[in-house]
C-alpha cells in the first residue's frame, strides 16, 4: 500500500464517489414524497373518539398516557367493561401500549374484521379502477387470513399501505422475548408470503420461534414480527435517510416500554430495520439485552458505542449480500454511518453462513438462524463467530439472567 492510499485528499475523493453513487441510485430508482392533507385514518377516528368517549360517565384516560397508568385503567375494570371498550374503540384498544395483551388481540380481530368488510366493498366499486378492486381484494383476503383464532395480532393500523405486529408465543408469560424488525417494502400486503416465506416478517419471526424452542424446549419464548412502521418504499430517498427511521425508533421504544413482564428482549433488525434499531438504541430500556442486526446499510452511528446502549451489539452479513456495495457513510442526512461488521465499529460479528444473499438470514438450517436463536435464549457462549478465534463471545457468560430490570 503505498502512502497515496491513505491520503487524506484520497479519502475526500472517495466520500465524493460514495456520495455521487447515492445520488445515482436516487436518480435511478426514484425519489419519494410524503404526501399531507389526507382525511382521518380509521386509527386517527378510533383515537379521536376514544378520547371524547365515557365509561360509566367517566373520562377515558390519554391513549398516550404510560402504559403503566394505561395498564392501571383496564386493571380496575371488569371483563365486561373491557369487552365493551375493545368493541366500541376496536382500533384504538388494539394498538394502546399498556392496555392487556389479550384485550388487543381480541379488539384487533374486530379492527380486521371491519377493515374486511369495507376492503369488501371496495372490490365491487365501480369507481375503482380493475387494478384498485384487484388491490383491494387482496387487502380483504389479508385482512380474513389475519382474523384466524390462532393469530395474535399486537397492532394493526390499514391506513395506507398499513402497519401490523404479529405474536408468536405467549408473551405474558415468556422468559425471554425477541423483536423481529423488517426493512424497506414491508407493509400488510408482503407481511407474509408463500414464496420466499423466509424474507417476510411472519416467516422471519416463525422461522425464529421455532428455532429458538428447538434450541431450548425448556425456555418459554414469544416471538414478535413487528412491522408497526412505515417502511421505506424501494431503494429510494426514504431507503437513503432515516427520516422512515426516525419514526420507526419512537414507535419501537413505546412497543417495548409496554411490554408486559420483565422478561429480557432481544432485538433482531435486519436490513432498514437496522437503521430503525440504531435510532432506538439510546431510548430502549434496559431489559432490551441484545440488538443484533443483517444485512445491514449502518445504524446511523460510527461504532457501537455511539449507540449508547447497554445492549449486546451484534452483527452478521452473507458473503454474497448485495448490501456490502453500499456506500458506508453519513453525509448531509445521506447514508446510515459505518459498516456493523467493521472491526473499526466494535460489534460482536456473528456467522452468517448459509444465508445466501440479502433475504436469507432466517432460512432453517442457516448458521445466521441458529445464532440468532442462541441469542434469543441468552445462550450467548453457543454462538458461532464470524472468525475462529471465537472474538464475538469475549467476555460474556452462557445466559442472561431471566427478569433483568
Amino acid at each position: 500500500m503505498t502512502s497515496f492510499d491513505t491520503s487524506p485528499s484520497l479519502s475526500v475523493w472517495r466520500a465524493l464517489l460514495a456520495l455521487a453513487v447515492v445520488f445515482v441510485m436516487l436518480a435511478t430508482t426514484g425519489w419519494t414524497a410524503l404526501r399531507s392533507g389526507r382525511a382521518q385514518s380509521p386509527l386517527q377516528a378510533s383515537l379521536s373518539a376514544w378520547e371524547h368517549g365515557r365509561l360509566d360517565g367517566h373520562r377515558l384516560p390519554d391513549p398516550d398516557a404510560a402504559p403503566a397508568r394505561v395498564a392501571r385503567f383496564f386493571a380496575s375494570l371488569t371483563d365486561r367493561q373491557r369487552a365493551h371498550l375493545a368493541h366500541r374503540y376496536p382500533l384504538a384498544v388494539g394498538n394502546m401500549n399498556g392496555a392487556p395483551v389479550r384485550l388487543r388481540y381480541r379488539a384487533n380481530r374486530i379492527a380486521l374484521d371491519q377493515a374486511r368488510k369495507v376492503e369488501l366493498k371496495r372490490m365491487h366499486d365501480n369507481r375503482l379502477s380493475p387494478t384498485g378492486q384487484q388491490e383491494a381484494g387482496r387487502r380483504m383476503h389479508r385482512f380474513a387470513s389475519l382474523m384466524r383464532a390462532d393469530r395474535h395480532i399486537l397492532a394493526f393500523d390499514p391506513a395506507g399501505s398499513g402497519r401490523i405486529a404479529e405474536v408468536f408465543g405467549d408473551l405474558t408469560k415468556a422468559q425471554r422475548v425477541s423483536v423481529v424488525v423488517p426493512g424497506v417494502d414491508t407493509d400488510l400486503l408482503t407481511f407474509q408470503r408463500t414464496r420466499r416465506r423466509y424474507s417476510a416478517p411472519v416467516g422471519m419471526a416463525k422461522s425464529l420461534y421455532a428455532a429458538e424452542r428447538a434450541a431450548s424446549p425448556s425456555t418459554r419464548t414469544a416471538v414478535i414480527a413487528w412491522a408497526d412502521y412505515t417502511a421505506p418504499s424501494g431503494i429510494g430517498m426514504d431507503a437513503a435517510t432515516a427520516m422512515r427511521a426516525e419514526d420507526g425508533a419512537v414507535r419501537l421504544t413505546r412497543m417495548v416500554r409496554a411490554l408486559p413482564g420483565r422478561a429480557p428482549v432481544s432485538l433482531f433488525c435486519h436490513s432498514y430495520g437496522s437503521v430503525v434499531c440504531g435510532v432506538a438504541a439510546h431510548t430502549l430500556p434496559r431489559r432490551v439485552a441484545d440488538i443484533a442486526v443483517a444485512g445491514s446499510p449502518g445504524m446511523r452511528a460510527a461504532t457501537a458505542s455511539h449507540l449508547r446502549t447497554s445492549a449486546h451489539v451484534w452483527a452478521m452479513r452473507d458473503a454474497d449480500d448485495w448490501i456490502q456495495g453500499v456506500p458506508y457513510m453519513e453525509f448531509g442526512g445521506l447514508g446510515h454511518g459505518a459498516d456493523p461488521v467493521s472491526t473499526a465499529f466494535g460489534a460482536r460479528v456473528l456467522s452468517a453462513r448459509g444465508a445466501e444473499g440479502h433475504a436469507g438470514y432466517f432460512e432453517p438450517g442457516t448458521q445466521s438462524l441458529a445464532n440468532f436463536a442462541e441469542i434469543g435464549i441468552g445462550a450467548y457462549r453457543a454462538v458461532d463467530c464470524a472468525d475462529d478465534a471465537g472474538t464475538c463471545r469475549a467476555g460474556l457468560s452462557g445466559t442472561t439472567a431471566v427478569g433483568r430490570a
